[in-house]
């Protein structure tokens, strides 16, 4: 059964898919979580309360995917690239576990300042 959840940021509203993972169960399980979204280029992230290590780490990823990287217990949003991308690669700072993907558009997500709120949930089916 597919698990999907909403992630708001500000006034932006998406959807995405959580895979298979050990990572995305982990994440399932400390749903809803919210924090102040930082971003790194075409990324956002924040720090979730979860401890994990590396589970198959990517260390390019595709735009609209979900990660979580292990050195700072973050959850990120890839949209666009980075300013460790070489080209229009989607690289992380350092690997990270891809636990999902934006079911849409990510890169309405150029708009969205650090700083601001990002709530994460279960979304009912």
């Amino acid at each position: 059964m597919a698990r999907r959840i909403r992630i708001r940021c500000g006034e932006i509203e998406l959807d995405a898919e959580l895979n298979e993972s050990k990572t995305a169960d982990a994440i399932w399980e400390i749903l809803p979580i919210e924090g102040k979204g930082a971003r790194w280029g075409d990324e956002i992230y924040f720090e979730i309360p979860l401890k994990m290590g590396e589970e198959d780490p990517k260390d390019v990823v595709n735009i609209g995917d979900l990660g979580y990287w292990p050195p700072g217990n973050a959850f990120c949003i890839f949209f666009g690239p980075t300013p460790s991308s070489k080209g229009d690669e989607v690289r992380p700072y350092s690997p990270v576990n891809v636990f999902g993907s934006v079911i849409g558009d990510p890169t309405v997500l150029k708009g969205v300042r650090s700083g601001t709120k990002v709530v994460v949930e279960r979304k009912e089916a």
